[in-house]
């Protein structure tokens, strides 16, 4: 479930997968296979440990954490994405470790809105302008292609936790369940937090640089609204983002229709023991946390009053130089291990079966010429065989 689900160290697969046509990224890094590990985990609730759980949930904050920190510095649209999504599947790997079983599923379904939502508005800009994908190479394309830019806002205002958006509920239950961990759950809560305000940052940046600002593009680009063929789903998403947190409000008991559907799967369910002004202590400081990482987007990306620079560190855009560490040792000692190891299982292993079946075959040569095919000779074998047991019957009666 970690490498299905890109927890980190074994993410490195996911962002390159969003080099795909862009409504099968929105596919693969919403709603269906990246999310099969956590769905998994979910389901083998019962033989969870509370040491595996502790174990789970720190990855996840782990995971949570450095992805959002390499999204700050991408200039690929999708690519913001796709760490996006890697950050996301953190946070859910956070809930399943937190005890949080419906919050994971929660958030799994409420980010399947909203990034498939930002993945089909990310494609729409790109046919938009051209095939281009470097946001630096874009702005004000909401004037444009406004049913994109107003749908992908939705989309941006839900990932960032902006309440009463769908993001805003799956992501407080998950923090609310990081606080109320029993070991670390302080210190989980605390990751979560700066995770929330860096997806809110990025994602305000990924807005600000695409659809607001100045024309960056060429002059031979000439952008241009999606046909309705592409804008209808990103429309229907846009309603889902919107109010896809009413799947499992928790303001009214009887609106808890996920709990209330998960509840046959859990044998102990999560119970939130916070009282209301802790939950709602919790949910202010989140939003405020969301509120800070739009607006140091907008005074760096959009009024220019902090420098840009220091916010995009090659570090970063490198993704931490994970990625290249790993083609260092898998290109170098590595390659020499695997060659290695291919030699033995040429020599060693498939030599000892084919060598078996080479030995088989030459006895069968040796044999074959017995079988002739003329009854004087199998009757010649016949009397040899009766023949033979007739001495061994007399030399034993001797």
């Amino acid at each position: 479930p970690m490498a299905k689900s890109a927890q980190f160290p074994l993410h490195v697969w996911l962002p390159d997968a969003m080099e795909g046509p862009t409504p099968v990224s929105a596919m693969v890094h919403a709603a269906t296979m990246v999310t099969s590990g956590v769905y998994l985990l979910v389901r083998m609730n019962n033989v969870l440990t509370d040491d595996a759980l502790l174990v789970i949930a720190v990855i996840g904050a782990t995971t949570a954490l450095f992805a959002a920190l390499c999204a700050v510095a991408q200039h690929d649209i999708k690519r913001v994405l796709a760490y996006s999504t890697v950050s996301q599947l953190g946070y859910m790997f956070l809930a399943i470790g937190s005890g949080a079983y419906v919050a994971a599923i929660f958030h799994v379904i409420t980010h399947a809105f909203f990034k498939a939502l930002l993945f089909l508005g990310s494609g729409s800009v790109i046919h938009g302008m051209h095939d281009e994908q470097d946001m630096r190479k874009m702005g004000a394309l909401r004037i444009a292609m406004p049913i994109t830019g107003a749908t992908f806002i939705i989309g941006w205002l839900a990932i960032a936790g902006v309440p009463p958006f769908a993001g805003f509920w799956s992501k407080d239950e998950i923090l609310l369940a990081a606080w109320e961990q029993k070991n670390i759950g302080p210190l989980l809560w605390v990751v979560g937090l700066v995770t929330a305000l860096l997806t809110a940052y990025y994602m305000s940046r990924q807005v600000i640089l695409v659809f607001f600002g100045d024309q960056r593009w060429d002059d031979d680009v000439h952008p241009h609204e999606s046909s309705w063929t592409m804008t209808t789903p990103l429309c229907v998403l846009a309603v889902a983002a919107a109010a896809g947190g009413a799947i499992n409000l928790p303001l009214v008991k009887d609106w808890l229709v996920l709990e209330h559907f998960l509840e046959p799967i859990f044998h102990h369910p999560h119970h939130f023991s916070s009282g209301t002004a802790t939950k709602i202590a919790l949910a202010v400081i989140s939003v405020a946390a969301g509120l800070i990482g739009i607006s140091i987007a907008v005074l760096s990306w959009m009024k220019r009053r902090i420098p840009t620079d220091r916010l995009e560190p090659e570090f970063l855009e490198n993704a931490m130089y994970v990625d290249s560490s790993y083609a260092r040792v898998v290109g170098g000692p590595g390659t020499t291990g695997f060659q290695k190891t291919a030699d033995f299982d040429r020599r060693i292993v498939d030599g000892g079966v084919n060598g078996l079946a080479r030995a088989v075959m030459k006895l069968g040569q040796l044999i074959q010429p017995t079988q002739s095919g003329y009854m004087r000779n199998y009757a010649v074998g016949v009397a040899l065989g009766a023949l033979a047991i007739l001495v061994v019957l007399a030399w034993g009666l001797l």
